[in-house]
């Protein structure tokens, strides 16, 4: 089974993380739901995860992972260097969190807010639930 990546579908910052990771896995992984739309919003249903816009989740088999912890999961599967970011999960989770939390509370006034989830290209579509 691959994993999921479920992100805020209206973000402009998520959507540029999403961008970034597709571009750095190559093995094709990871698939992406907006947590705004259906699949997204089944998935949180399925797997009991707090419903919660401003964190990140992967979704690994019967595993789910939100916030940084997401984030440095992600990395670990990533091409390149990006893999080494996996070593801060040395540092506890509440810290990690807090430094996440300053971007993810301030995303839509830094990075701005789309009015809907744009439809990917159709090369990468077929990552998309």
């Amino acid at each position: 089974m691959s994993k999921i990546i479920l992100f805020d579908g209206v973000c402009h910052f998520c959507d540029q993380s999403v961008q970034f990771i597709l571009k750095h896995d190559k093995q094709e992984q990871f698939l992406f739901a907006s947590l705004q739309g259906d699949t997204g919003q089944k998935l949180v249903f399925e797997h009991k995860i707090i419903n919660d816009l401003s964190s990140l989740i992967l979704i690994d088999n019967d595993k789910y992972y939100s916030k940084s912890t997401a984030v440095l999961h992600i990395c670990k599967e990533l091409t390149g260097a990006w893999k080494l970011l996996y070593a801060f999960i040395l540092i506890p989770k509440p810290i990690r969190d807090f430094f996440y939390d300053r971007i993810a509370n301030n995303r839509y006034r830094w990075f701005g807010k789309k009015d809907s989830c744009e439809l990917p290209s159709p090369d990468v579509r077929k990552r998309f639930l």
